[in-house]
């Protein structure tokens, strides 16, 4: 499977993205506003759908919609990975994007190691923190020790399209 046009979509909605006078621009992850690209980038330098900018990219000019979306497909690929590494059982199109994307956003190796993971493959799985897959799923709501209103909700759309 790959991820369709749809999760693309949803993706790019949820990862936000900053656009000056049509291209997009470097912005600071949490925040979401734009950074000075003639100044040394912070931490967590940003730009296109959530690509956090490593050691020798530059992105000073900006980049186009179809750049961004570009590097969005690339980065994704780790995310469709891990749900391959992962999920032993036959999915939808809809239940492969939204594993994507809470893989995408909470890292692969942390979706590997999930409650979520084990529920999806076994039906019969149970859990006493986490006593549906729903409320694994929703638990990815954290950032920084707190509950985060916009990763709740991303969470409750995420497992929306789980369940379309």
């Amino acid at each position: 499977m790959k991820i369709s046009d749809n999760g693309i979509n949803i993706l790019k909605r949820f990862e936000g993205r900053v656009k000056i006078g049509g291209k997009h621009v470097i912005y600071d992850d949490k925040t979401g506003k734009p950074v000075d690209s003639n100044k040394e980038l912070p931490k967590g330098a940003t730009i296109g759908y959530g690509h956090l900018i490593k050691s020798g990219e530059d992105f000073r000019k900006g980049i186009t919609e179809k750049q961004a979306t570009e590097i969005l497909r690339s980065d994704i690929l780790t995310a469709e990975f891990a749900v391959k590494d992962n999920i032993t059982v036959p999915l939808s199109q809809n239940q492969y994007d939204a594993l994507v994307s809470l893989a995408y956003n909470i890292g692969a190796k942390n979706f590997a190691g999930s409650t979520v993971v084990k529920y999806v493959n076994d039906s019969n799985y149970h859990n006493t923190k986490y006593p549906t897959l729903e409320s694994a799923w929703k638990a990815w709501n954290k950032s920084g020790g707190g509950e985060m209103s916009g990763l709740s909700n991303r969470r409750h759309q995420e497992f929306s399209l789980f369940n379309n």
